[in-house]
C-alpha cells in the first residue's frame, strides 16, 4: 500500500469514548537480550477483539527521548545505513519494533533474530515463516506466525484523527463509494471511520504483498462494513493474482486504545 505517511497521521486526537477500550496488563517479559532505556517491559497481552490461534504478538513503549547512543549495540539489534543516518524518533521505532519481531520469533520457535529490511522496505523473515512489524507514537508492535497456520498476517497502528484532519483526508483515503457509506453512518464516527479504513487497509497490503508480490495502492481495496466491537469486512477492486481477483472479500479486525487504533487482517493457511 503506498504509504501515505508518518506525516499524515501524525497527531493523535482524543480516544473514541463510545468504544471498546482494551484493558488488561501481562507481567513484564524479559523476552530481549537487553531492553533500552527507551523501550519499556514487552507485553504479550492480545489486544484485539478474537485471538488467533497459532501466533504470538509482542508489544512496547518506547520514549525517543530516552534513545542511546549504543542501544543499538546493546539490544543486539543491527542498524541499517538509512537507519543510522535517521532522527531518533524513527531509530527509537524501528529499534521497538525489532525488539517486539525478535522476541516474538524466538517465542514461537526458541530462536530467531531481528528481521533485516528488505529491497522493497519489508521485513525478510525466516522462510517458514510469515509476520508483521507496525508502529507509532510511542508504541511498537510484532506480530508472528508460521506459514503452516497462517499464510499471511499484517497488523497497522495509527494515532486517530482529529475531525478536522479526517475530513481533509478522507478523499485521499476513501473511494467513493466508502465516502457514500460514510456519509450516511454517524457524523461522530467519521473520524474513527477514516482512521480505520487507512489503517485496515495498510494491514491489507502487509498481508497480502508477500504473497502476490504486487503493489496495490487505497482505490484497490474498499472497506464494506464495520463494526464498534472490532470486525471488518474488506474487498478487493482489482486482480492480484489467480487466487485474489477482484471482488475477493477479507475478515480483518481492530481495537482502540489510548488514541491509538490496531488493525490486523489475517490470513489462514
Amino acid at each position: 500500500m503506498r504509504r501515505l505517511g508518518a506525516s499524515l497521521l501524525a497527531k493523535a486526537a482524543p480516544p473514541f469514548s463510545t468504544l471498546p477500550r482494551l484493558t488488561g496488563k501481562m507481567p513484564a517479559m524479559n523476552l530481549a537480550p537487553t531492553l533500552p532505556a527507551c523501550c519499556t517491559a514487552l507485553d504479550s497481552h492480545w489486544p484485539l477483539p478474537i485471538v488467533l490461534p497459532d501466533t504470538v504478538l509482542i508489544s512496547t513503549q518506547f520514549d525517543p527521548a530516552q534513545l542511546l547512543a549504543d542501544d543499538f549495540q546493546r539490544s543486539a539489534i543491527v542498524a541499517p545505513p538509512s537507519i543510522q543516518r535517521s532522527v531518533a524518533k524513527r531509530q527509537a521505532e524501528f529499534l521497538a519494533g525489532r525488539i517486539c519481531a525478535r522476541a516474538a520469533l524466538q517465542q514461537l520457535q526458541g530462536n530467531g533474530a531481528a528481521p533485516a529490511i528488505g529491497e522493497d522496505r519489508a521485513p525478510v523473515w525466516p522462510a517458514p515463516i510469515c509476520g508483521s512489524i507496525t508502529h507509532s507514537s510511542g508504541r511498537a508492535a510484532a506480530i508472528v506466525a508460521n506459514k503452516q497456520h497462517w499464510r499471511g498476517l499484517g497488523m497497522d497502528l495509527e494515532n486517530l484523527l482529529s475531525d478536522d484532519r479526517a475530513a481533509r483526508l478522507a478523499g485521499e483515503i476513501l473511494t467513493p463509494a466508502e465516502m457514500q457509506r460514510m456519509a450516511a453512518g454517524s457524523k461522530e464516527l467519521r473520524a474513527l471511520w477514516v482512521t480505520l479504513t487507512f489503517s485496515v487497509k495498510e494491514s491489507l497490503f502487509k498481508a497480502l504483498y508477500p504473497i502476490v508480490k504486487q503493489r496495490f495502492y487505497f482505490e484497490h481495496a474498499e472497506v464494506l462494513e464495520w463494526t464498534e466491537a472490532g470486525a471488518v469486512r474488506l474487498r478487493l477492486l482489482t486482480d492480484l493474482s489467480s487466487e485474489w481477483r477482484n471482488g475477493s472479500e477479507l475478515e480483518a479486525q481492530f481495537g482502540v486504545q489510548d488514541g491509538q487504533l490496531l488493525s490486523l487482517v489475517s490470513i489462514q493457511a
